[in-house]
């Protein structure tokens, strides 16, 4: 038993079909407490390796590092990015996570060469500022990395 549709009510339910497939599409997403987490981090290691002895660093580095492991797989994912949703993992470009811990090595790197030229300079605190400057970056720059990735295929809303 069929309902004839006529054009006008098909064109509009394609429509608001395809209007809620761009809602979703654009949920999917790196969560935004995770780039505070990280970024915060971020800090705390600076201050820590300005303030606590080595030992310190290296036991607070390696937990750090522990910790992101074991969320990084669930949350880089961009399946789960808020609790209205949850996707299935082929609607998800598989090279978010990739390029996020290529975002991250790049910003290792460049914390260990601020923090050593400004130790060179004579500068206090020299991990400290080094580490706010990343965890500033990692702000800007991990969300719009997400963006572009979402842009590039086809996930972010228009």
């Amino acid at each position: 038993m069929s309902i004839p549709i006529d054009d006008a009510e098909a064109r509009s339910a394609l429509s608001a079909i395809e209007d809620r497939r761009r809602q979703v599409m654009a949920e999917i997403n790196v969560p935004p407490w995770y780039w505070c987490a990280l970024g915060a981090g971020w800090v705390a290691l600076g201050v820590i390796a300005d303030n606590a002895p080595t030992w310190t660093y290296i036991a607070c580095t390696v937990l750090f590092g522990a910790a992101h492991a074991g969320i990084a797989p669930r949350v880089l994912s961009g399946r789960h990015a808020s609790s209205n949703l949850s996707v299935r993992d082929e609607l998800v470009d598989r090279r978010l996570p990739i390029l996020i811990v290529g975002l991250l090595v790049v910003m290792v790197a460049l914390t260990v060469v601020i923090a050593l030229l400004l130790h060179a300079d004579g500068a206090r605190h020299p991990a400290t500022w080094a580490g706010g400057v990343v965890a500033a970056l990692l702000l800007v720059g991990g969300p719009a990395l997400a963006r572009t990735v979402g842009r590039q295929t086809g996930t972010e809303h228009q």
